[in-house]
């Protein structure tokens, strides 16, 4: 049988025999009523590592953020986000959709935008804008290449926001990522943001699900809208066991998954026709940038696909590859050695 490496995201991870076992004995009840025990082990556990007061177990990243979103506006106020964002590009038009806001996409670098940015668009107290009352932002960055948005313009943009009476909330679907790769305490980003969605089901290999923290009275407006986008799950134990473990297993091992990541992308920067730098290459994603004259990111993944490797059209003129739990060291050299031979 023909074994496929496939690096077109971190999404596509399966559950582990370990983690089978665990999600099998996982003690359940009806959390609609607040009752499955594990489903709450799983809410305290990542509200203390962000030293927030509460957390919600939500479906997915998507329904993570937009909860959040709908919790802390009315229909025709505004959220600054940068232009690359997941929640600009990859929600389906949702906070239109959901909250009936309106998106304020400004230009960051490889998906960081800074205060002075965001101070520049906030709306003036007149009857003719919108109101201005979130700020938005990711870490790691998807588009950005999985970059890493530094503690420190987070946290001018948190004392920003306490200024102007605005709240910060954070796509941390790969929040976990930046932490390993900074050694910074997730309790640190949480300080700095209002609320945070993190993803058990990308980096960490759960199969299902997000967790949204933020204060208790946060938390109980994100639980209501939880439940009018029909995300009540019932007996969900047996999900939120598999990211309970996910988190006491697999979160420090993500440094592994930077390591092949760099290691790639150097091999792929010696390489005629491949267009990387190396040192933005900070996590698990490895974006390149091909000529499309020549061959486009389609063909190249077309071409790879016939050596058993899988990657992902990221637009235009760029490819995607992501590392992650299934990605070996052998795998890596594997993937050099047909970009090589290609």
């Amino acid at each position: 049988m023909i074994q496929l490496i496939d690096l077109r995201s971190d999404t596509l991870t399966k559950p582990t025999e370990e983690m089978r076992a665990v999600m099998a004995r996982a003690e359940v009840g009806d959390d609609v009523f607040g009752e499955d025990p594990t489903v709450n082990r799983l809410q305290e556990k990542v509200a203390v590592l962000f030293g927030k007061e509460a957390a919600l177990f939500v479906a997915s990243g998507t329904m993570g953020n937009q909860v959040c979103l709908n919790a802390y506006t009315q229909p025709g106020d505004e959220v600054i986000c940068d232009y690359n964002s997941h929640i600009f590009n990859y929600e389906g038009g949702a906070p239109a959709v959901l909250s009936g806001v309106q998106l304020h996409p400004i230009p960051g670098k490889r998906g960081i935008i800074d205060a002075s940015q965001i101070e520049a668009v906030i709306r003036p107290a007149d009857h003719h804008y919108a109101h201005s009352k979130l700020i938005a932002i990711e870490n790691t960055h998807n588009r950005g290449g999985g970059a890493i948005f530094p503690l420190q313009k987070m946290q001018d943009i948190y004392k920003l926001a306490q200024k102007h009476r605005l709240k910060v909330h954070l796509d941390g679907a790969r929040i976990w990522h930046a932490a390993i790769a900074t050694g910074t305490p997730l309790s640190k980003y949480g300080k700095c943001v209002d609320s945070i969605s993190v993803c058990l089901s990308k980096g960490l290999g759960a199969p299902v699900g997000s967790v949204v923290v933020g204060s208790a009275d946060f938390i109980d407006r994100a639980h209501r809208y939880r439940k009018i986008y029909g995300g009540g799950m019932r007996q969900a134990g047996i999900l939120a066991a598999a990211g309970i473990y996910a988190i006491d297993h697999h979160y420090q091992r993500l440094a592994d998954d930077h390591r092949r990541a760099k290691q790639l992308a150097d091999e792929l920067s010696r390489l005629p026709g491949i267009e990387i730098d190396p040192a933005e290459v900070e996590t698990n994603l490895v974006i390149f940038k091909v000529d499309v004259a020549k061959r486009s990111p389609g063909n190249w993944c077309r071409l790879m696909k016939e050596e058993d490797i899988l990657m992902l059209p990221f637009g235009y003129d760029r490819v995607r590859m992501v590392t992650h739990l299934h990605i070996t060291d052998h795998d890596i050299d594997v993937v050099t050695d047909r970009f090589k031979k290609m």
